[in-house]
């Protein structure tokens, strides 16, 4: 469906559970979240419901979040429904990885065709400081058994952040070396619930072509990271640039919150609930929502806050 501004809106993001079971400084409080009443959350036959209603509009791709999408009990159903739903191409879902191991296979069967996993640090200190009580061995067990399952592309998500990772640049960029997959290095965005770092965390993607020179630049693969390749490395290194440099112009997608709510934009306030709904009013309330997508998000920065009015894990990472 094309939107007001004449953009193709081809992407979901699908929020199947607020929870986690990490603590990201950057995403959730460290008490985590009042769990609210699984009535007042989407039911699996609403998600499936939602994603029909997608695929009619124009919806050709999937992405599945959370919170943690791996907490959610029946999460290989859920991803084996919206698998076989008429009009969806592509299905990926984003974890942190620590509970991938025992999962990759089943979701690799259930229809997953690729997988995004979020790490931060390769330092196992740094990463229980990041995850308030993380541990990496888990996430890197979990990249091991994705690349065991099968799972190509995978994509390692590092937020870059100013006095945490910055000189970990190289050596998060160095596993598109020794793996085959890509590293997307996104800047740190200013939500609602991570005021706890200070303007000099909030760094622009350049830093990394500062730290890495011989970085070649690829053509993109019609996503917003800007790509580029180490010399005989086996994945790409992608830039992701939400505060420095938006990409809204090209932005093709839509959310869906666990709880219902569609988010035409993640740094808008606007929120059009789709809860108890039947298939028809989910099709007039989505498409709406796709009409009322904004221009741009408008400024971000550590002094101009993203109007979201929620945590990522709320929202959907």
């Amino acid at each position: 469906m094309i939107d007001s501004f004449n953009r193709n809106i081809t992407y979901l993001r699908l929020s199947v559970t607020e929870l986690c079971n990490l603590r990201c400084r950057y995403c959730m409080p460290e008490e985590g979240i009042c769990k609210k009443r699984h009535e007042d959350m989407l039911t699996q036959e609403e998600m499936l419901q939602a994603v029909h209603v997608c695929a009619a509009l124009g919806i050709r791709k999937v992405r599945v979040t959370g919170g943690e999408p791996l907490v959610k009990p029946n999460i290989v159903s859920l991803c084996r429904e919206i698998a076989a739903i008429e009009g969806i191409d592509e299905l990926c879902l984003t974890t942190n990885g620590t509970l991938l191991a025992p999962m990759a296979d089943q979701l690799k069967q259930a229809g997953v065709d690729r997988l995004n996993i979020s790490l931060d640090t390769l330092d196992e200190q740094k990463y229980r400081m990041i995850t308030r009580g993380g541990e990496l061995a888990e996430a890197r067990n979990g990249i091991r058994a994705a690349l065991d399952a099968g799972f190509l592309k995978i994509k390692i998500n590092a937020v870059l952040i100013g006095g945490f990772n910055t000189d970990e640049i190289a050596s998060l960029a160095n596993l598109t070396r020794q793996y085959p997959m890509d590293v997307r290095f996104i800047e740190l965005m200013p939500m609602v619930d991570n005021r706890n770092f200070g303007p000099d965390a909030y760094v622009p993607n350049t830093i990394v072509l500062e730290k890495l020179p011989e970085l070649e630049p690829i053509p993109v693969d019609g996503g917003v990271a800007k790509l580029y390749r180490l010399p005989g490395a086996l994945g790409e290194i992608g830039l992701i640039s939400p505060v420095s440099a938006h990409f809204c112009a090209e932005c093709n997608r839509i959310r869906i919150t666990a709880d219902g709510k569609v988010k035409p934009c993640l740094h808008s306030s606007d929120e059009i609930s789709i809860k108890g709904l039947d298939e028809t009013g989910m099709f007039t309330k989505i498409k709406s929502a796709i009409l009322k997508k904004p221009q741009w998000h408008g400024e971000l920065s550590y002094y101009e806050r993203s109007h979201a009015r929620r945590s990522m894990n709320q929202i959907g990472g």
